[in-house]
């Protein structure tokens, strides 16, 4: 167990590890990270997504659809229930709150899942991470926009409706969204993806992991940290609330023992940067979700060996 821990582990945090040193020792800007955001969300991870979706087999794909359903009910009542609490309870802006809301209700499956379904459970699983990454993209990272734009003074001035309607068209048109969906239909038409173009998109998907880990610790660099109650109680929601929640879902869902873990596990994953990123084009950086981004990694090293322990005795 201490080998698999250390396999699955280890190289995550160490990507995490260079990322933040670079970042906090000037090697690289941490202030200016748009262009690496581009390269893994535009390029590298919709390669990564297409390639792992398009070349899965009919049976592991379709079976793939009630694990799509239980990551939107986790995202929703995790997003839903910490933008109330930020809210109402927090007494924060709905800016802010949505940023906190974003941060813990959305894995960074991108950096964090895809290495450690990998290495924890085989190929077949990381067919799950992005499922996971997909849901996410087109339910929580709307919605997240939806309010950042409707706070402000030309985003007041639309309807609700309009503003959903536009940050769901601008969610579609990411590569990161209809990249799993290109898969999908690849899948359902049995296209034979020439040998060439695999290997050229498997070139490019390979370097999803390096650089987004390297990108999520040069984020969490540029973060402030101040320890209070509430990023006690972010992190607990985000590190053993969520997956507990996975757990329950997936049962109650029926979903076979492998699937179930893909989903605990993957729900388990620290924060994403999603909402940091998304919030500083609104001015929206509430100190509780940076904070919460560094806690969250910092406890994951051990909340994460946890949950594996716990899912290979699960039957």
């Amino acid at each position: 167990m201490v080998t698999i821990l250390a396999n699955a582990l280890v190289p995550i945090f160490m990507g995490l590890l260079l990322g933040y040193v670079a970042g906090l020792r000037r090697i690289v800007d941490n202030g200016n990270v748009k262009s690496l955001i581009t390269f893994v969300m535009s390029f590298a991870l919709p390669c990564s997504l297409f390639v792992t979706i398009a070349r899965t087999p009919h049976r592991l794909l379709w079976s793939q659809g009630n694990v799509a359903v239980a990551f939107a009910i986790i995202y929703f009542v995790v997003f839903g229930l910490t933008h109330l609490a930020a809210q109402h309870v927090g007494k924060n802006s709905a800016a802010d709150s949505t940023v906190l809301a974003l941060t813990l209700g959305f894995p960074n499956g991108a950096a964090v899942g895809l290495p450690l379904l990998l290495s924890a459970y085989g190929n077949d699983a990381v067919v799950s991470v992005a499922v996971s990454i997909a849901v996410g993209s087109i339910t929580v990272s709307p919605i997240t926009l939806a309010i950042l734009e409707g706070s402000t003074e030309e985003g007041k001035a639309l309807s609700p409706a309009t503003r959903i309607r536009t940050s769901a068209w601008k969610a579609i048109k990411k590569p990161v969204v209809w990249a799993p969906v290109l898969g999908v239909f690849a899948v359902a038409i049995d296209f034979d993806m020439p040998t060439y173009v695999e290997r050229s998109l498997t070139v490019l998907g390979s370097a999803t992991a390096g650089a987004a880990l390297f990108l999520t610790g040069l984020v969490v660099s540029a973060q402030r940290f101040k320890f209070t109650w509430s990023v006690g109680w972010s992190v607990f929601t985000k590190n053993l609330l969520q997956p507990a929640l996975g757990l329950l879902i997936a049962r109650s869902l029926s979903l076979p023992l492998e699937a179930t873990r893909s989903v605990v596990l993957i729900s388990a994953i620290p924060c994403g940067f999603f909402g940091i990123v998304f919030g500083k084009g609104f001015d929206a950086t509430p100190e509780v979700a940076s904070s919460s981004l560094i806690a969250s990694y910092v406890i994951g090293i051990f909340t994460l060996a946890g949950w594996i322990i716990f899912l290979s005795h699960l039957t």
